[in-house]
């Protein structure tokens, strides 16, 4: 329960949408110029993992800015991202940037570049449906064999030699993993191919990736988890907050310096800290040591820099400054064991976001492309009145 609020009773005060909309995906009914209040519909779709922030968000963000909908569709990273190059939506999230193949396809069917940029740090955790076993200290190559179907048990000797004090059970694992197109699943696999050899040899990195043999799969952040209570001896990867509100135990562990590590939101925040991040936001987050927690990774908001009327625009880049910005934004990011962005970090996020639409003069039909037409044409005139006017003296200075 989050702020006396349930998933299903923040879901129920916002109607969702329909995936389908026209170009750009919202339908809207401008803004308030007296009151500068906005009014309209967006819609976005894609991660999971920051689902149960983004509803929180969008619940707090209707005091702000009551007669703004703002409808986000947890359909998944891959869905999201295709939505989001389809235009059905006017936003999309994922954990992973745009590939520059994806860069591409938004530049070819919008006629303008995509603007991307994070919006808040989560951490993919190894949970288990065992109060037992809380705590289960596991390094890259033990979670790497666990989903490789090679581990198969809790007593297997590359478990018991990470937790001499511990008493484990010989009960079987059932390894659960998403089988919907996910971010979580590019963080999680990005962090076993860079740490197993084997790994990314065998299974690489991507979004979905082709499992072992004999592993259950489960839709969404929300399927993994059920999948781990339903099955006795289950362990599956989700995001933080999902275990968390689930009840789940989770592992510590080892990172690059071979601590082991709980997945705090301190320990997600300090790695989130050594992440470098380059101007185009494309980045991940390798090599976590200290008392950082490995196996982290951001959420990335993707918008166009053209193609919006004017109004959803305004919309988009309210919303998410207002995410970056108010302090209600972060006390929830932080409730749910979300990091949110350092102040330097926000600063270069905020320029971005004001990018949304740049590129548009506004739509036909749009009040400011009206607005800016007119004032176009007027600026026209004027100066053709004064290029009659040079002429007709430069004329009468040659009769002299």
């Amino acid at each position: 329960m989050r702020n006396g609020r349930s998933k299903l009773a923040v879901l129920a005060a916002i109607p969702l949408l329909a995936a389908a909309c026209s170009s750009g995906g919202g339908s809207d009914t401008g803004t308030d110029s007296e009151g500068g209040e906005l009014s309209g519909t967006l819609t976005g779709a894609g991660a999971s993992f920051p689902d149960p922030l983004f509803q929180d968000w969008i619940y707090t963000y209707n005091d702000v800015q009551p007669g703004v909908e703002v409808n986000y569709q947890s359909v998944g990273s891959g869905a999201g991202v295709e939505q989001f190059l389809e235009e059905t939506v006017d936003f999309g999230s994922s954990e992973e940037p745009l590939s520059e193949e994806e860069l591409q396809a938004a530049l070819d069917t919008r006629g303008c570049e995509a603007v991307q940029f994070p919006v808040v740090f989560g951490s993919v955790v190894v949970a288990f449906d065992n109060p037992d076993l809380d705590g289960l200290v596991l390094d890259a190559e033990a979670v790497a064999g666990i989903f490789a179907g090679r581990i198969t048990s809790f007593d297997d000797p590359a478990i018991a030699d990470l937790n001499p004090d511990m008493d484990l059970p010989d009960d079987e694992i059932v390894p659960v993993h998403r089988s919907d197109g996910s971010g979580t699943t590019k963080v999680f696999t990005h962090y076993l191919s860079t740490e197993v050899d084997w790994w990314a040899e065998e299974f690489g990195a991507d979004k979905e990736i082709q499992w072992a043999d004999g592993l259950v799969g489960g839709q969404q952040n929300d399927g993994v988890a059920q999948g781990i209570t339903q099955n006795p001896g289950g362990v599956g990867y989700v995001n933080q907050s999902f275990a968390m509100e689930a009840g789940l135990s989770t592992a510590s562990i080892v990172n690059e310096d071979g601590n082991p590590i709980e997945p705090t939101l301190e320990a997600t925040t300090i790695a989130s800290e050594e992440a470098e991040i380059p101007d185009n936001f494309q980045f991940t987050i390798d090599n976590i040591g200290g008392e950082g927690y490995p196996i982290a990774g951001s959420n990335f908001i993707f918008t166009y820099t053209c193609g919006y009327e004017a109004a959803t625009a305004d919309m988009i880049t309210d919303f998410w400054t207002w995410a970056m910005t108010d302090e209600a934004a972060d006390e929830l990011a932080l409730e749910l064991g979300y990091a949110p962005l350092g102040d330097s970090l926000k600063e270069r996020v905020l320029e971005t976001i004001e990018l949304t639409n740049a590129e548009s003069g506004g739509l036909p039909g749009d009040p400011g492309a009206a607005a800016e037409g007119d004032a176009g044409a007027e600026d026209e005139a004027a100066e053709g009145d004064a290029a009659d006017d040079a002429e007709a003296t430069d004329a009468e200075a040659d009769e002299e």
